[in-house]
Protein backbone atom coordinates (compact mmCIF):
# COMPACT_ATOMS: atom_id res chain seq x y z
CA UNK A 1 0.00 0.00 0.00
CA UNK A 2 1.46 3.23 -0.89
CA UNK A 3 -0.68 5.21 1.86
CA UNK A 4 -1.44 8.48 -0.98
CA UNK A 5 -4.47 9.70 -0.21
CA UNK A 6 -5.88 12.06 -2.79
CA UNK A 7 -8.83 14.29 -2.33
CA UNK A 8 -12.14 13.86 -4.24
CA UNK A 9 -14.13 16.32 -6.01
CA UNK A 10 -15.64 19.55 -3.68
CA UNK A 11 -19.20 18.65 -3.55
CA UNK A 12 -21.49 18.41 -0.52
CA UNK A 13 -21.32 15.12 -0.54
CA UNK A 14 -16.85 14.22 -1.26
CA UNK A 15 -15.33 10.86 -1.30
CA UNK A 16 -12.00 10.30 -0.98
CA UNK A 17 -9.33 8.54 -3.09
CA UNK A 18 -7.16 5.89 -1.36
CA UNK A 19 -4.21 4.62 -3.47
CA UNK A 20 -3.69 1.09 -2.93
CA UNK A 21 -1.02 -0.26 -5.23
CA UNK A 22 0.05 1.18 -8.34
CA UNK A 23 -2.70 2.67 -10.39
CA UNK A 24 -5.28 0.93 -8.02
CA UNK A 25 -7.64 3.26 -5.87
CA UNK A 26 -10.21 3.08 -3.66
CA UNK A 27 -12.64 5.57 -3.57
CA UNK A 28 -14.26 6.12 0.21
CA UNK A 29 -17.46 7.57 1.07
CA UNK A 30 -17.50 8.29 4.78
CA UNK A 31 -19.72 7.47 6.80
CA UNK A 32 -20.58 4.31 4.90
CA UNK A 33 -23.55 3.40 6.50
CA UNK A 34 -27.31 2.98 4.30
CA UNK A 35 -26.69 3.97 0.93
CA UNK A 36 -23.07 5.02 1.36
CA UNK A 37 -21.16 2.88 -0.65
CA UNK A 38 -17.30 2.54 -1.72
CA UNK A 39 -15.86 1.86 -5.29
CA UNK A 40 -12.71 1.47 -7.09
CA UNK A 41 -10.77 3.10 -9.84
CA UNK A 42 -8.36 1.01 -11.54
CA UNK A 43 -5.95 2.66 -14.03
CA UNK A 44 -4.19 0.66 -16.65
CA UNK A 45 -0.14 0.03 -15.92
CA UNK A 46 2.01 2.41 -17.25
CA UNK A 47 -0.58 4.55 -18.63
CA UNK A 48 -2.54 5.72 -16.03
CA UNK A 49 -5.50 5.51 -18.71
CA UNK A 50 -8.19 2.91 -19.94
CA UNK A 51 -10.05 3.21 -16.31
CA UNK A 52 -11.87 0.17 -15.04
CA UNK A 53 -14.68 1.18 -11.99
CA UNK A 54 -15.65 -1.07 -9.62
CA UNK A 55 -19.16 0.15 -8.79
CA UNK A 56 -20.56 3.52 -8.86
CA UNK A 57 -22.65 5.49 -6.17
CA UNK A 58 -26.16 6.07 -5.10
CA UNK A 59 -27.35 9.32 -6.40
CA UNK A 60 -26.46 11.61 -9.04
CA UNK A 61 -24.57 14.49 -7.05
CA UNK A 62 -22.40 11.55 -5.33
CA UNK A 63 -21.66 10.21 -8.78
CA UNK A 64 -20.68 13.04 -9.88
CA UNK A 65 -18.52 13.63 -7.49
CA UNK A 66 -16.79 10.44 -8.30
CA UNK A 67 -16.79 11.23 -11.74
CA UNK A 68 -14.78 14.35 -10.84
CA UNK A 69 -11.81 12.71 -9.03
CA UNK A 70 -11.80 10.15 -11.45
CA UNK A 71 -11.47 13.22 -13.86
CA UNK A 72 -8.47 14.25 -11.57
CA UNK A 73 -6.61 10.49 -12.60
CA UNK A 74 -7.00 10.55 -15.92
CA UNK A 75 -9.22 12.35 -19.04
CA UNK A 76 -10.17 8.93 -20.07
CA UNK A 77 -14.05 7.60 -19.46
CA UNK A 78 -13.87 4.52 -17.88
CA UNK A 79 -12.99 1.46 -20.12
CA UNK A 80 -15.49 -0.90 -17.74
CA UNK A 81 -17.85 -0.42 -15.01
CA UNK A 82 -18.16 -4.14 -12.93
CA UNK A 83 -21.33 -3.63 -10.76
CA UNK A 84 -20.43 -6.37 -7.56
CA UNK A 85 -24.01 -6.66 -7.06
CA UNK A 86 -28.00 -5.22 -8.21
CA UNK A 87 -27.99 -2.67 -4.96
CA UNK A 88 -28.58 0.88 -6.08
CA UNK A 89 -26.91 2.35 -4.31
CA UNK A 90 -23.27 0.28 -5.76
CA UNK A 91 -25.47 0.46 -9.25
CA UNK A 92 -27.51 3.94 -9.66
CA UNK A 93 -24.33 6.33 -10.63
CA UNK A 94 -23.42 4.12 -13.67
CA UNK A 95 -25.26 6.30 -16.21
CA UNK A 96 -23.17 9.31 -14.67
CA UNK A 97 -19.81 7.55 -14.80
CA UNK A 98 -20.02 5.72 -18.41
CA UNK A 99 -18.84 7.43 -21.24
CA UNK A 100 -19.11 6.44 -25.22
CA UNK A 101 -18.41 2.50 -25.32
CA UNK A 102 -18.36 2.11 -21.71
CA UNK A 103 -19.01 -1.75 -21.15
CA UNK A 104 -21.15 -2.76 -17.60
CA UNK A 105 -19.98 -6.37 -16.37
CA UNK A 106 -21.53 -8.34 -13.48
CA UNK A 107 -23.22 -11.71 -12.51
CA UNK A 108 -25.76 -12.50 -14.88
CA UNK A 109 -28.65 -12.42 -12.10
CA UNK A 110 -27.56 -8.56 -11.05
CA UNK A 111 -28.67 -8.13 -14.60
CA UNK A 112 -32.50 -9.67 -13.46
CA UNK A 113 -32.08 -8.23 -10.19
CA UNK A 114 -31.35 -4.38 -11.33
CA UNK A 115 -33.88 -4.83 -13.72
CA UNK A 116 -36.67 -6.22 -11.55
CA UNK A 117 -36.18 -3.56 -8.45
CA UNK A 118 -35.62 -0.34 -10.89
CA UNK A 119 -35.33 2.72 -8.86
CA UNK A 120 -37.47 1.05 -5.94
CA UNK A 121 -34.77 1.94 -3.67
CA UNK A 122 -35.64 5.35 -3.72
CA UNK A 123 -39.13 4.92 -2.39
CA UNK A 124 -36.96 3.98 1.07
CA UNK A 125 -35.71 7.03 1.87
CA UNK A 126 -37.92 9.51 0.18
CA UNK A 127 -36.21 12.34 1.64
CA UNK A 128 -32.94 12.03 0.07
CA UNK A 129 -31.77 13.78 -2.90
CA UNK A 130 -31.26 10.94 -5.78
CA UNK A 131 -31.29 13.31 -8.92
CA UNK A 132 -31.89 12.78 -12.23
CA UNK A 133 -31.03 8.79 -11.86
CA UNK A 134 -31.04 6.37 -15.21
CA UNK A 135 -30.87 2.82 -14.76
CA UNK A 136 -27.90 1.51 -16.91
CA UNK A 137 -28.10 -2.83 -17.13
CA UNK A 138 -24.90 -4.80 -17.54
CA UNK A 139 -24.05 -5.31 -21.19
CA UNK A 140 -22.01 -8.35 -20.07
CA UNK A 141 -22.95 -11.03 -17.81
CA UNK A 142 -21.09 -13.88 -16.10
CA UNK A 143 -22.12 -16.94 -14.59
CA UNK A 144 -19.21 -18.26 -11.92
CA UNK A 145 -15.71 -16.62 -13.06
CA UNK A 146 -14.62 -14.08 -15.64
CA UNK A 147 -11.01 -12.40 -15.96
CA UNK A 148 -10.53 -9.33 -17.70
CA UNK A 149 -6.89 -7.84 -18.52
CA UNK A 150 -6.49 -4.38 -18.11
CA UNK A 151 -3.24 -4.11 -19.83
CA UNK A 152 -0.70 -6.56 -17.87
CA UNK A 153 -3.02 -6.52 -14.75
CA UNK A 154 -5.40 -9.69 -14.36
CA UNK A 155 -8.57 -8.66 -12.95
CA UNK A 156 -10.85 -12.11 -11.78
CA UNK A 157 -14.31 -11.58 -11.44
CA UNK A 158 -15.65 -14.44 -9.32
CA UNK A 159 -19.26 -15.29 -8.04
CA UNK A 160 -18.69 -16.90 -4.33
CA UNK A 161 -22.49 -18.26 -4.51
CA UNK A 162 -25.37 -16.36 -2.16
CA UNK A 163 -23.83 -14.47 0.63
CA UNK A 164 -24.74 -10.48 0.44
CA UNK A 165 -27.32 -11.48 -2.13
CA UNK A 166 -27.70 -14.25 -4.78
CA UNK A 167 -25.42 -12.25 -7.41
CA UNK A 168 -22.07 -11.32 -5.44
CA UNK A 169 -18.97 -10.87 -7.86
CA UNK A 170 -15.57 -10.07 -5.79
CA UNK A 171 -13.23 -8.42 -7.73
CA UNK A 172 -10.05 -9.67 -7.06
CA UNK A 173 -6.53 -8.34 -7.79
CA UNK A 174 -3.96 -11.36 -7.09
CA UNK A 175 -0.61 -9.75 -8.64
CA UNK A 176 -1.30 -6.80 -6.14
CA UNK A 177 -3.45 -9.13 -3.59
CA UNK A 178 -6.48 -6.40 -3.40
CA UNK A 179 -10.01 -7.50 -3.09
CA UNK A 180 -13.08 -5.16 -3.86
CA UNK A 181 -15.55 -7.68 -1.54
CA UNK A 182 -18.46 -5.37 -2.54
CA UNK A 183 -21.26 -6.05 0.50
CA UNK A 184 -19.62 -9.60 1.37
CA UNK A 185 -17.49 -7.60 3.63
CA UNK A 186 -18.34 -3.97 5.55
CA UNK A 187 -15.96 -3.45 7.94
CA UNK A 188 -16.67 -1.30 10.74
CA UNK A 189 -20.56 -2.08 10.06
CA UNK A 190 -23.28 -4.59 10.57
CA UNK A 191 -23.38 -7.54 7.90
CA UNK A 192 -26.43 -7.96 5.61
CA UNK A 193 -28.37 -10.86 4.80
CA UNK A 194 -31.33 -10.22 4.27
CA UNK A 195 -30.96 -10.88 0.17
CA UNK A 196 -28.44 -13.75 0.83
CA UNK A 197 -27.08 -15.99 3.04
CA UNK A 198 -25.43 -16.59 6.58
CA UNK A 199 -23.83 -20.62 5.15
CA UNK A 200 -23.50 -18.62 1.92
CA UNK A 201 -21.64 -15.50 3.69
CA UNK A 202 -18.92 -18.16 5.59
CA UNK A 203 -18.15 -20.08 2.26
CA UNK A 204 -17.52 -16.83 0.79
CA UNK A 205 -15.31 -15.92 3.39
CA UNK A 206 -13.75 -19.06 3.41
CA UNK A 207 -13.23 -18.51 -0.08
CA UNK A 208 -11.53 -15.28 0.52
CA UNK A 209 -9.01 -16.83 3.30
CA UNK A 210 -7.85 -19.17 0.60
CA UNK A 211 -7.21 -15.94 -1.51
CA UNK A 212 -5.19 -14.03 1.22
CA UNK A 213 -5.43 -10.80 0.27
CA UNK A 214 -3.38 -7.83 1.99
CA UNK A 215 -6.07 -5.16 1.12
CA UNK A 216 -9.42 -5.66 1.74
CA UNK A 217 -12.14 -2.91 0.23
CA UNK A 218 -15.74 -3.96 1.50
CA UNK A 219 -18.50 -2.23 0.10
CA UNK A 220 -19.08 0.64 3.03
CA UNK A 221 -16.44 1.23 5.74
CA UNK A 222 -12.46 1.94 5.60
CA UNK A 223 -10.17 0.06 3.58
CA UNK A 224 -9.13 -2.59 5.64
CA UNK A 225 -6.97 -5.98 5.75
CA UNK A 226 -7.63 -9.55 6.70
CA UNK A 227 -8.84 -8.59 10.33
CA UNK A 228 -12.11 -7.73 8.63
CA UNK A 229 -12.73 -11.26 7.47
CA UNK A 230 -12.33 -12.82 10.89
CA UNK A 231 -14.67 -10.26 12.38
CA UNK A 232 -17.01 -11.04 9.50
CA UNK A 233 -16.77 -15.32 10.63
CA UNK A 234 -17.60 -14.28 14.02
CA UNK A 235 -20.37 -12.37 13.37
CA UNK A 236 -22.14 -15.19 11.43
CA UNK A 237 -21.33 -17.82 13.53
CA UNK A 238 -22.52 -15.68 16.83
CA UNK A 239 -25.52 -15.12 14.59
CA UNK A 240 -26.45 -18.40 13.84
CA UNK A 241 -25.95 -19.90 17.83
CA UNK A 242 -28.59 -16.98 18.42
CA UNK A 243 -30.52 -17.97 16.07
CA UNK A 244 -30.56 -21.41 17.19
CA UNK A 245 -31.67 -20.76 21.06
CA UNK A 246 -34.40 -18.30 19.96
CA UNK A 247 -36.07 -20.79 17.21
CA UNK A 248 -36.00 -23.29 19.78
CA UNK A 249 -37.49 -20.87 22.49
CA UNK A 250 -40.33 -19.49 20.19
CA UNK A 251 -39.44 -16.40 19.99
CA UNK A 252 -39.77 -14.36 16.33
CA UNK A 253 -36.60 -13.08 15.49
CA UNK A 254 -37.84 -9.54 15.68
CA UNK A 255 -38.20 -10.39 19.47
CA UNK A 256 -34.92 -12.12 19.74
CA UNK A 257 -33.46 -9.30 18.57
CA UNK A 258 -34.86 -6.69 20.58
CA UNK A 259 -33.92 -9.31 23.71
CA UNK A 260 -30.73 -9.27 22.64
CA UNK A 261 -29.60 -5.84 21.54
CA UNK A 262 -26.50 -5.50 19.44
CA UNK A 263 -24.79 -8.28 21.52
CA UNK A 264 -21.06 -7.84 21.46
CA UNK A 265 -21.11 -6.02 18.28
CA UNK A 266 -22.33 -2.41 19.29
CA UNK A 267 -19.62 -1.23 17.75
CA UNK A 268 -20.90 -1.32 14.49
CA UNK A 269 -22.73 0.97 12.42
CA UNK A 270 -26.21 0.27 11.27
CA UNK A 271 -27.11 -2.15 14.39
CA UNK A 272 -30.97 -2.91 12.99
CA UNK A 273 -29.77 -5.28 10.39
CA UNK A 274 -29.96 -7.96 13.05
CA UNK A 275 -33.56 -8.28 13.23
CA UNK A 276 -33.29 -8.85 9.48
CA UNK A 277 -30.40 -11.21 9.33
CA UNK A 278 -31.83 -13.47 12.18
CA UNK A 279 -34.87 -13.97 9.50
CA UNK A 280 -32.50 -15.11 7.46
CA UNK A 281 -31.04 -17.15 9.83
CA UNK A 282 -34.64 -18.62 10.71
CA UNK A 283 -35.34 -19.55 7.31
CA UNK A 284 -31.92 -21.84 6.79
CA UNK A 285 -32.72 -23.52 10.50
CA UNK A 286 -36.05 -24.75 8.78
CA UNK A 287 -34.03 -25.90 6.01
CA UNK A 288 -35.01 -23.10 3.39
CA UNK A 289 -32.65 -23.29 -0.13
CA UNK A 290 -30.12 -20.55 0.56
CA UNK A 291 -30.94 -17.28 -1.03
CA UNK A 292 -34.71 -18.27 -0.96
CA UNK A 293 -36.43 -14.59 -1.37
CA UNK A 294 -38.08 -13.15 2.32
CA UNK A 295 -40.41 -10.52 2.09
CA UNK A 296 -38.44 -8.09 1.99
CA UNK A 297 -40.99 -4.57 2.69
CA UNK A 298 -42.17 -6.64 5.65
CA UNK A 299 -38.63 -7.13 7.23
CA UNK A 300 -37.61 -3.93 6.58
CA UNK A 301 -40.50 -2.49 8.78
CA UNK A 302 -39.60 -4.79 11.51
CA UNK A 303 -36.14 -3.08 11.71
CA UNK A 304 -37.71 0.06 11.72
CA UNK A 305 -39.54 -1.16 14.17
CA UNK A 306 -36.25 -2.25 16.25
CA UNK A 307 -34.69 1.09 15.34
CA UNK A 308 -37.53 2.62 17.77
CA UNK A 309 -39.68 3.15 15.22
CA UNK A 310 -37.60 5.43 13.26
CA UNK A 311 -36.13 4.94 9.69
CA UNK A 312 -32.67 3.69 9.56
CA UNK A 313 -30.39 6.62 8.88
CA UNK A 314 -28.92 7.07 5.26
CA UNK A 315 -26.48 10.00 4.33
CA UNK A 316 -26.87 9.67 0.83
Amino acid sequence: MTGRTVTGARTATPGRLEELADGVFAYIQPDGGWCVSNAGILLEPGRGGGPVLVDTAATQERARAMRAALGGLTPESPRLIVNTHFHGDHTFGNAVLAGPGTVVVAHERTRTEMAAAGLGLTTLWPDVEWGGIELMLPDLTYRQGLTLHQGERRIELIHPGPAHTTNDTLVWLPEERVLFAGDVVLPGCTPFVLMGSVAGSLAALELLRKLDPLTVVGGHGPVSGSEALTRTEEYFHWLTELAAKGRAAGLTPLQLARETGPGPYGDLRDPERLAANLHRAYSELAGEELGHALDVVSVFGEMVEYNGGVLPLSHA
